[in-house]
């Protein structure tokens, strides 16, 4: 809450619209949500000039009252209302606290033109039964009659309620830091309070001692003011008070919490007898205890800062003051604490505590130290004018603060570039002199001193632009379409390994789903083949979503149980993500699931039921597609999850990418197959640019072959020995049979072999030298037979 009547001492707004000021205000950046007027219209002062009892009533009295134009005859109930005082009269078409509407009307036969006011009435005291009785507001003022009654009441200010982004720090949050945005907007200059008083030759030094003794009070300064006399605040410091929210209390109390509004700098009034000598702040004692203003019982901790009298708390610093140290009505001498705490371990403290105060909300957006000077003065000034206080000499004060001015060197091209706007040199001069920005400029370069006062803005050119451009007016701003030049958009680096293995996933049958890079403990621990260290989160939403997940399998099998649960049958789904270790390296791994009948083509109304080699053949063409021809193989191992029978590692270069096989039984009873591969790893690898090759347009010649070998051979280790054999006729190798346990111990392979040549037609002498020959190079094993 700001009031304006309270803002005019420090800028002159005399002859400004407010509402239309608030607007300005606005859209310089700080939101006014409200404007909140006290005065009430029709409302002036008159003077009684005749009284009589009513003659239909016991209770009623029928007045003639002056109210200045006119002379005006209203009834009133009032028992003290009589001849010859001056009173507060509501006119018609006046509208009081409560949207009561006073009209003229005739009340038991008697006319009556308005209504004679008590002040519970106009909402400027409390409605209750001692207020009630004591009638009628009586008042004395040399104001003629007809006067404007808010002029006398002093209730014609206007209360700004503002919402205040949280960006913008506490300037906002007190009358003079608000002073400086109406003067920058309005273009004026601010008059400061005066802080003057006078001092006793008796200095602070020989009563009082100071000793700091954590780093999070790095400035603190102490004054000493005696022979202060408790009362009643004067009217303008109450209302002003009132106006912002506050409860007047005495006129100690009133100058601390008066001082914070208008410098925003808490103060801290101990009462100096109760304290004694000495001030020590520490960080607070584990379970120690303190019973602070509110008479409750608080225990602190060890991150707690804590002004003390060298031994016990006399204060929680920066939230709230104890009660052992309280101005109460005895107080004589009093000590004034103001001070910086760091607003961090103020924030921590106000929260735990649960006692969230005006000045704890201060602290916690910063202090401008300069402020925190000013603001004892301004305290010592008030308490010598309205508490007969005298003031001691000297100052007290622990400094331990850094004072390096914050400066930031910038170009009105610069600026104009941020914020799109066509500023000259001299509107760049004349917003900083309207913020009241010192400045000094040569040649194209300002540079610009950012005031204490402004904890909000950083020395970088982007926060002196935005400052600059609120001023300016961002409706200056010229709409404008963007100007670029365009060009096909090109796959580099990871994205284009990314975009390529999706695009082939998708051509090969397979949907991609997107699932939560955050598991459970429980997913987080399945497929670890790689075993990395997981990162748990300290604070998780929830616990399923408390891991950074090393595998992106478990999150495809709850996407394959929740389709199932569906009733769905055919699941073929991929996913492409990254995922992380506990040194944050990223891996972008491309993860496979299939289930059911792998349908490839629409047109296809039946598909193949899904196994293995199913899968194993998609990860085969996707390799092969991003150019991994002949460099891939899969070698079977003991994966964890997997299927001890068939489950493997899928290898490039002879280095292991990935994994695939069957889901072990014990996890999922269901037949589904899964493979993982390691989109890192393949990008980090040399691949030749895929070159077109011309289709053959001569004739192939086909030959069949089949070996017996020993069970636990493999049909890759045979299919390289051929391939090695063949040369360059020979085109293709497939294995298209296997017959297990044909002798024992042993198995039958068959191959399809392709010969041909892009330069002529082969013959069958040619082909069968190759053919024979490949069958006495693998027959050399003498593992290995010629099936007859």
């Amino acid at each position: 809450m700001i009031s304006l009547n309270w803002v005019k001492d420090y800028v002159d707004i005399e002859n400004e619209d407010l509402d239309e000021l608030a607007v300005k205000i606005t859209k310089a950046g700080v939101n006014v949500e409200k404007v909140i007027k006290n005065r009430i219209d029709n409302l002036v002062i008159g003077e009684v000039l005749e009284c009589k009892d009513h003659p239909n009533s016991d209770h009623l009295h029928v007045c003639l009252v002056d109210i200045g134009k006119e002379k005006t005859q209203i009834v009133c109930g009032a028992s003290n209302v009589r001849k010859g005082i001056k009173v507060l009269v509501a006119l018609p078409g006046c509208v009081l606290p409560g949207d009561n509407l006073i009209k003229a009307g005739v009340i038991r036969g008697e006319e009556s033109n308005g209504m004679i006011c008590a002040l519970f009435e106009l909402g400027l005291e409390e409605k209750n039964e001692e207020n009630y009785n004591k009638g009628i507001a009586e008042i004395e003022t040399d104001l003629p009659n007809g006067t404007d009654a808010n002029v006398y009441l002093k209730t014609d200010d206007t209360i700004y309620e503002l919402d205040v982004h949280k960006h913008r720090n506490n300037d906002c949050y007190y009358h003079i830091g608000f002073a400086y945005e109406i003067a920058s907007i309005l273009s004026k200059k601010v008059t400061l309070p005066d802080i003057n008083h006078g001092e006793d030759k008796d200095d602070i030094s020989n009563h009082f001692s100071l000793k700091v003794d954590t780093d999070k009070c790095p400035y603190y300064m102490a004054k000493m003011v005696k022979n202060v006399k408790i009362k009643e605040s004067p009217e303008f410091i109450k209302r002003r008070l009132i106006s912002a929210g506050m409860r007047p209390i005495n006129n100690v109390v009133d100058i601390s919490n008066y001082v914070m509004l208008e410098f925003g700098q808490p103060l801290h009034f101990f009462d100096k007898d109760k304290l004694g000598n000495n001030i020590l702040v520490r960080l607070a004692k584990d379970k120690e205890e303190i019973i602070t203003l509110d008479g409750e019982k608080r225990v602190l901790n060890n991150s707690d800062i804590v002004i003390t009298d060298g031994e016990k708390p006399v204060c929680i610093a920066g939230v709230m003051g104890g009660e052992n140290t309280d101005v109460d009505d005895n107080t004589k001498d009093i000590l004034i604490e103001s001070a910086i705490f760091n607003g961090i371990s103020i924030r921590y403290t106000s929260e735990r505590l649960n006692l969230k105060s005006e000045a704890s909300i201060r602290y916690g957006k910063g202090l401008n130290y300069e402020y925190t000077k000013m603001a004892i003065e301004r305290a010592c000034h008030l308490l010598e004018k309205y508490a007969d206080g005298v003031v001691l000499s000297g100052t007290v004060c622990h400094d331990n603060l850094d004072k390096t001015p914050k400066k930031v060197t910038f170009k009105t091209k610069e600026l104009n570039t941020l914020l799109g706007l066509k500023l000259t040199d001299k509107d760049v001069e004349t917003e900083l002199d309207r913020l009241m920005f010192e400045y000094t400029k040569n040649g194209e370069e300002f540079v610009a001193t950012i005031p204490n006062r402004r904890l909000d803005i950083d020395p970088f050119v982007n926060d002196i632009a935005e400052e600059i451009g609120r001023l300016y007016g961002y409706h200056n701003l010229v709409s404008t379409l963007p100007k670029t030049e365009t060009r096909r958009g090109v796959y580099v680096g990871d994205v284009k390994i990314r975009k390529e293995t999706s695009r082939r996933l998708r051509v090969l049958g397979l949907n991609e789903v997107k699932t939560y890079t955050l598991v459970s403990p429980e997913l987080a621990n399945r497929f670890n083949y790689e075993n990395k260290e997981k990162i748990v989160l300290p604070s998780p939403m929830s616990q399923d979503k408390s891991i950074i997940r090393t595998s992106i399998i478990p999150s495809l099998i709850s996407t394959y149980e929740y389709n199932k649960a569906r009733n769905i049958k055919d699941i073929l789904i991929y996913e492409i993500a990254k995922t992380y270790d506990k040194d944050y390296k990223e891996d972008m791994k491309v993860a496979m699931l299939i289930k059911g009948n792998y349908i490839e083509n629409s047109w296809m109304h039946s598909g193949i039921k899904c196994d293995f080699y199913t899968l194993k053949g998609i990860v085969e063409n996707l390799l092969t597609y991003l150019g991994f021809k002949n460099r891939y193989s899969f070698v079977a191992s003991e994966i964890s999850d997997l299927h001890p029978g068939m489950g493997a590692n899928v290898l490039v270069d002879n280095e292991v990418i990935g994994i695939i096989g069957r889901v072990h039984p014990t996890y999922k009873k269901d037949e589904i197959y899964v493979a993982e591969l390691s989109l890192t790893k393949l990008y980090n690898k040399q691949v030749k640019s895929i070159k077109f090759k011309e289709a053959n347009k001569y004739p192939e010649i086909v030959k069949d072959v089949a070996f017996v070998v020993p069970n636990g051979m493999e049909s890759e280790t045979i299919r390289k020995m051929i391939i090695k054999s063949g040369g360059r006729l020979l085109t293709n190798t497939e294995v298209f049979d296997l017959y297990p346990n044909i002798t024992e111990g042993y198995k039958s392979l068959a191959y399809k072999l392709t010969f041909s040549s892009n330069e002529r037609t082969l013959t069958d002498e040619e082909v069968m030298e190759v053919f024979n020959k490949i069958i006495v190079d693998i027959t050399k094993d003498e593992n290995i037979k010629l099936r007859d």
